[in-house]
C-alpha cells in the first residue's frame, strides 16, 4: 500500500483538486494522511468533508510551524503510516490517474529505493502546461547506477519534482525519516538516499506543479539558493568517507555553478519585489547580484540595472515583461 503525505497550508483553492487527483488513481491500495499547518482559511474544512467520506483520507491538524520546519510536519505524518511506500503530494499539486499503478510495478524491482518521475509545470487556474521536468539524458545517471551518480545532477539543482517521488518506507526509516533544507525536504532526502542504491525511473509525466504568485519558492529565491549550496557543502563533508561519493565526478564544477547560480538568484528576487512594489527591497537585492555576477553573465548584468532604473522610478516592469508575452509569476 502507498502513504501519501500531503502538507498543506491555505491551499482552499487547490486542495480538492490535489485529493480528488489521489482519488482518480487505477492503483486502489493508498492511504492519504494530510497535515494542515494550521490554516487560516477553508482548507482544513475541505478536508475534513472528504475523510468523512472517504476512510482512506485522513485529516492531522497542527499549529503553524511554517515551511521552515517542514521536515517535522513529514515526520508526523511518516510516523503514523501504514504503506510500505510513501508517496509526496503537497496540498497545491495533483497527480495524473495512472500515477501510482506506475510506480508500483517499477518499486517491486528489491534494488529500487526511490522512484520518481516527470511533471507538468501548469499555470494556477487555466492549468496551461508551461514545460515538463526533468529532461533526462543519461537513463543510467538518473537512475542512479553507479550508486552516487545521481550526485551529479542533485548537487546542483534540485530538478526532480517532488509530487511524483515515491520512497520505500524502509529506506526512511533507515535514514532516520525526511531531511530538512532551508525550504524543503525532497531533494535533500534524495541526496541521502542516493548514496544507498538505484532509482527508478519513469519517462512518463505523472503530475503537474502549479505555480502562482505567492509560492514561496518567489518570496525568498535567493535565500533558497543560498541555503541549497551550504547543505550541498555540508552534505560532501559529511560523507567524505562514503565510498559512493566517488561517483560523483562533477566536484571541480560545483563552486562556480552554484556561485552563478546565487547571483542570478538575487536577480530574479529583485524581479520579485519590484513586481509586489517592494522597491526597496528590490534594490537591495538587485545591488548584490551585480556584486556577485563575473563578466561572462553580462546578460544577468543587463537585467539587474534595467531592475534597478525600474526601482529608482516606481515604474512597473511586467507591463514591459507582459509585452513580451510572459510574466513574472509563470515562467520564471
Amino acid at each position: 500500500m502507498f502513504s501519501i503525505i500531503t502538507p498543506t497550508y491555505n491551499h482552499e483553492n487547490y486542495i480538492a483538486e490535489c485529493i480528488e487527483s489521489v482519488i482518480a488513481q487505477t492503483y486502489p491500495h493508498w492511504e492519504m494522511i494530510v497535515v494542515d499547518d494550521g490554516s487560516t482559511d477553508g482548507t482544513a474544512g475541505i478536508v475534513g468533508k472528504y475523510s468523512e467520506a472517504d476512510p482512506r483520507i485522513h485529516l492531522i491538524r497542527q499549529k503553524n510551524i511554517g515551511i521552515f520546519r517542514l521536515a517535522e510536519t513529514y515526520n508526523k505524518a511518516l510516523s503514523l503510516s501504514n504503506g510500505e511506500f510513501i508517496a509526496i503530494l503537497e496540498g497545491d499539486d495533483f497527480w495524473y490517474p495512472d500515477k501510482l499503478k506506475l510506480q508500483y510495478n517499477i518499486l517491486q524491482n528489491p534494488d529500487v529505493l526511490v522512484c520518481y518521475g516527470k511533471s507538468d509545470i501548469v499555470t494556477s487556474v487555466s492549468k496551461t502546461i508551461l514545460r515538463q521536468f526533468p529532461q533526462f539524458t543519461e537513463d543510467t545517471v538518473w537512475a542512479n547506477d553507479p550508486t552516487g551518480s545521481i550526485l551529479d545532477i542533485i548537487l546542483f539543482e534540485g530538478n526532480i519534482p517532488a509530487l511524483t517521488i515515491v520512497f520505500k518506507k524502509q529506506i526512511l526509516d533507515k535514514i532516520g525519516g525526511f531531511k530538512q533544507g532551508l525550504l524543503s525536504v525532497d531533494t535533500t532526502t534524495l541526496m541521502e538516499v542516493s548514496l544507498m542504491g538505484k532509482f527508478g525511473v519513469i519517462s512518463e509525466t505523472l503530475g503537474g506543479y502549479r505555480i502562482y504568485s505567492n509560492q514561496i519558492t518567489k518570496r525568498y529565491p535567493s535565500e533558497i539558493r543560498e541555503a541549497y549550496y551550504r547543505y550541498v557543502k555540508d552534505f560532501i563533508s559529511k560523507n567524505s568517507g562514503n565510498k559512493n561519493l566517488k561517483n560523483f565526478t562533477r566536484i571541480k564544477e560545483l563552486d562556480s555553478h552554484h556561485k552563478k547560480s546565487i547571483a542570478i538568484s538575487y536577480s530574479r528576487s529583485g524581479r520579485y519585489k519590484l513586481a509586489r512594489k517592494d522597491y526597496s527591497g528590490a534594490r537591495k537585492d538587485y545591488f548584490t547580484s551585480i556584486k556577485k555576477f563575473r563578466l561572462g553573465q553580462l546578460g544577468w548584468i543587463s537585467r539587474s540595472l534595467i531592475g534597478l532604473v525600474f526601482s529608482y522610478l516606481h515604474l512597473d516592469m511586467e507591463k514591459m515583461i507582459k509585452k513580451l508575452g510572459r510574466t513574472i509569476f509563470l515562467e520564471e
